[in-house]
C-alpha cells in the first residue's frame, strides 16, 4: 500500500468520524422545526394562523413565546386585530377573555351559526342549574349546603352537573365545618365572555323591593338547615 492510498484512507475516516460527531450534536440538542423562521414571519397573520388552531384563550406571553416577539409586541398586534375586525364589520372577533385571546363568532351572526352547528337545537343549562351557578359565581368560595340553603332545595344533584362540565371546580375546605367549598372555573369565564369575575353584573337590580321581601311570611318560607348534609331535604336534579 502506498503512502498516498494510507493518506486518502485517514482522511475519509476523518471525515466519517466529523459526521458521526455532527449528527450526535443535533440530536442531543435539536433545533426546533421552524423556531428560526417564527420570528421572521409577518405578526399579525402569524397570530391569526395560530389563533385558528387553539382550542382555548392563548395568553399574549405564550403566543410571543411561540412566535419570538416581545410580549408588549404581540399585544398590541393582537388589539389591532380586533379592532380592524370590528371596523371591517367580520362576522368573528378577536376577544380577550378569561386573560387570553380567541376568535369567537360575532353575536350578531349567533342565529345562522346556531341554525348550522345545531339545527335551530342548543343544549342549555336548566334553570336549576343556571340559579345554582350563579350563586356560587356571587357567593364564591362556598359549600354545596349553603348553596342549597340560598336556593332552598339541595342542590348536590346539579352541583355534581356543573363539576362534570367544567364550570366549577373544587376550591379548598370551609375551616369551621370541613365541608368542600366550590368557585367558577376559567371554562365558566370562557364561556361567559368574562375576562375575570369583578365583570359579572352588579345584583342590586334584580333584587326585589324591600316591600316585597316583607311582605313574605316565614310559614312561605322553605326550613333549611345550611349545615345539615342529610339528603332527606328536597332534591333537585
Amino acid at each position: 500500500m502506498t503512502e498516498t492510498t494510507r493518506t486518502d484512507e485517514r482522511s475519509e475516516s476523518y471525515e466519517v468520524q466529523e459526521a458521526v460527531a455532527e449528527a450526535a450534536r443535533d440530536q442531543a440538542d435539536p433545533e426546533p422545526a421552524g423556531a428560526l423562521e417564527a420570528a421572521q414571519l409577518p405578526l399579525k397573520p402569524a397570530l391569526e394562523a395560530v389563533l385558528m388552531v387553539v382550542d382555548e384563550p392563548a395568553t399574549p406571553e405564550h403566543l410571543a413565546k411561540v412566535l419570538q416577539r416581545r410580549p408588549r409586541e404581540v399585544s398590541d398586534a393582537l388589539r389591532e386585530l380586533a379592532d380592524e375586525y370590528t371596523t371591517q364589520g367580520r362576522g368573528f372577533e378577536l376577544r380577550l377573555v378569561a386573560g387570553g385571546w380567541r376568535f369567537y363568532t360575532r353575536g350578531d351572526y349567533a342565529d345562522a351559526v346556531e341554525r348550522f352547528v345545531l339545527d335551530g337545537q342548543q343544549a342549555r343549562l336548566t334553570q336549576a342549574a343556571l340559579e345554582t351557578l350563579a350563586v356560587v359565581a356571587y357567593r364564591q368560595p362556598v359549600s354545596r349546603s349553603r348553596v342549597s340553603a340560598v336556593r332552598g332545595v339541595n342542590c348536590d344533584g346539579v352541583m355534581r352537573t356543573l363539576l362534570q362540565r367544567g364550570l366549577l371546580e373544587e376550591a379548598g375546605t370551609e375551616p369551621e365545618t370541613g365541608a368542600i367549598l366550590y368557585r367558577t372555573t376559567h371554562y365558566f369565564l370562557e364561556r361567559m365572555g368574562l375576562r375575570g369575575l369583578d365583570e359579572l353584573p352588579e345584583l342590586a337590580p334584580f333584587l326585589p323591593e324591600a316591600e316585597a321581601v316583607e311582605g313574605e311570611t316565614q310559614e312561605g318560607m322553605p326550613s333549611f338547615d345550611v349545615d345539615d348534609p342529610s339528603p332527606d331535604s328536597q332534591t333537585e336534579h
